[in-house]
């Protein structure tokens, strides 16, 4: 799946995973031995939340770029999320988590807009 940036016509994730189960929510990045630019995670729920959309960063080993988007396709925060770190949390609900790698974070701004194409 790519994750685009609908502002730029950018594509900002190449290659990335749709995680709509508990299970591939929960595993996430841990345990993986590096990111490259082209890769990353959408953790998907089922309406905006700001609990289910936090994350932890236990057992991932390189800091993350997050974006937080809401059911409408709005960035509603970004974040880079360091390794080891307990918990971030998005300042709005969200639907959607996109995990990339931290180089691509500047490219979105809260209120830009966000489509998934498989």
């Amino acid at each position: 799946m790519k994750i685009i940036h609908v502002e730029s016509g950018r594509v900002l994730v190449e290659n990335a995973r749709w995680c709509d189960s508990y299970w591939s929510k929960l595993k996430g990045f841990m345990f993986h031995p590096d990111l490259q630019e082209t890769e990353g995670l959408v953790l998907v729920e089922k309406r905006d939340s700001r609990v289910a959309t936090s994350i932890h960063m236990f057992f991932v080993s390189f800091d993350l770029g997050v974006v937080w988007v809401n059911g409408a396709g709005e960035v509603v925060d970004t974040a880079v999320a360091k390794s080891w770190k307990p918990n971030y949390a998005p300042q709005a609900p969200a639907r959607y988590v996109i995990e990339m790698h931290p180089n691509l974070l500047p490219l979105v701004k809260v209120g830009d807009h966000i489509k998934f194409e498989v």
